[in-house]
């Protein structure tokens, strides 16, 4: 249970223009300084302290529930995996704050949501990277644009991130520019910086992004991710992190590699891991959901981080329809739940908690919150943390996890 709910809800609504100063600093020094700096070899003694590692400050069910986790950083603000969304993201309030991990050509792990950065980065206006532009099959699926495995991190360094949606969150293109690629490593040291500056430790969820594609390149995800893990301290069972990723035999690997909280993510019920299609394995999405399947699972991850839709499916109009029986299942298997996405723009919300005609403006998220957390669920992904957590506070007092 958290600090009294009352006190906590009546500085949140000033929270956004409070952390703006935090928020604004530049990105981060020269790439060489970068790449120099950057955790590779497996032999390094560990550098980070007790805001990361497990110290005995308590594992994830300790967290407060339902967890708020910043998706992206706060990327209903400023353009999605920057410093500057990860820093918005924790001064709003966010419990966790999400990166996706990709590799560059030289092994070094960067965040973004996907390999192709045409669309969040200013690489187009780079005539030096032009004949970079090409065309790659990820995950079964023809992608053309520039893409991360083409990169030295050096080269990566030189690029500004800028805002993916623009169409939808026109305002955040004010950052366009502001940030630069941040590598995993930097996100751990701004996340130990940050831990000693408020007292307490910064939680990270670290999604391994397409990592069967990148292993094939020989630029495979886990180890590096392990030995960055290990020198940081947040390899243990109690370490504040979660790690994540859409292809259970990654989740795998990572258990062999790292103690560290592990959470299968899991997309509509008719998709197919792409590790299960390349293996010929012929299960889906729904058949993980149901009670064998979360067995399953709960051998080797702690919770699952399903679509909104496996927990409560939307019918043919939009609208939300009767909820599934996945939160009780998963429980059931000492197993959390962290679904997503949850965003406050009409255009991703169900029909019934959209307000008026335009996309971008936003509809009545707070009714589409309670509806979710009144499964009991025990966190969400959330594009908009100090919605998130105003919503969740409503749930807080007194409650604790059904699966405790």
């Amino acid at each position: 249970m958290t600090q009294g709910g009352a006190a906590r809800r009546a500085v949140l609504g000033a929270a956004v223009l409070a952390a703006s100063g935090g928020a604004l600093g530049l990105g981060a020094g020269p790439a060489a300084a970068a790449a120099a700096t950057e955790g590779q070899g497996g032999g390094q003694d560990r550098q980070e302290g007790q805001y990361g590692s497990g110290s005995g400050r308590g594992g994830y069910r300790d967290l407060p529930c339902p967890t708020v986790i910043g998706h992206r950083g706060a990327s209903g603000y400023r353009p999605e995996h920057t410093l500057g969304s990860y820093q918005l993201a924790l001064d709003l309030g966010a419990d966790v704050v999400e990166q996706d991990l990709v590799p560059t050509r030289d092994g070094h792990l960067v965040c973004r949501h996907e390999n192709e950065i045409g669309g969040t980065t200013d690489v187009a206006d780079h005539p030096e990277f032009a004949s970079r532009r090409t065309t790659r099959t990820v995950d079964g699926v023809a992608l053309t644009g520039w893409f991360t495995e083409d990169f030295t991190l050096a080269e990566l360094k030189t690029l500004r991130a800028k805002e993916r949606i623009p169409a939808v969150r026109q305002r955040n293109t004010l950052y366009d520019g502001r940030w630069d690629v941040p590598t995993f490593e930097e996100v751990l040291r701004w996340a130990d910086r940050e831990g000693h500056r408020r007292g307490k430790r910064v939680w990270l969820h670290v999604e391994t992004k397409h990592p069967s594609y990148f292993r094939g390149l020989g630029l495979g995800l886990e180890e590096p991710l392990a030995r960055l893990l290990r020198r940081y301290g947040r390899d243990r069972h109690d370490s504040a992190a979660f790690l994540q990723s859409f292809e259970p035999s990654s989740i795998q690997r990572l258990s062999r590699l790292v103690a560290t909280p592990r959470v299968v993510l899991l997309s509509d019920a008719g998709t197919r891991p792409w590790d299960f299609e390349l293996a010929k394995d012929p299960r889906t999405v729904a058949d993980l959901v149901e009670p064998e399947g979360l067995r399953w699972l709960a051998g080797f991850a702690q919770g699952i981080g399903p679509t909104l839709n496996l927990v409560i499916p939307r019918t043919a109009d939009g609208k939300l329809g009767t909820p599934t029986t996945l939160v009780r299942d998963a429980h059931a298997q000492g197993l959390v739940l962290h679904p997503y996405t949850a965003r406050n723009e009409n255009s991703f919300l169900p029909a019934e908690y959209r307000k008026g005609t335009d996309p971008t403006a936003y509809g009545d998220v707070f009714g589409a919150y309670r509806k979710y957390f009144e499964q009991g669920i025990d966190g969400i992904f959330s594009d908009q943390a100090d919605t998130a957590l105003l919503a969740a506070e409503d749930f807080r007092p007194g409650r604790r996890p059904v699966n405790r």
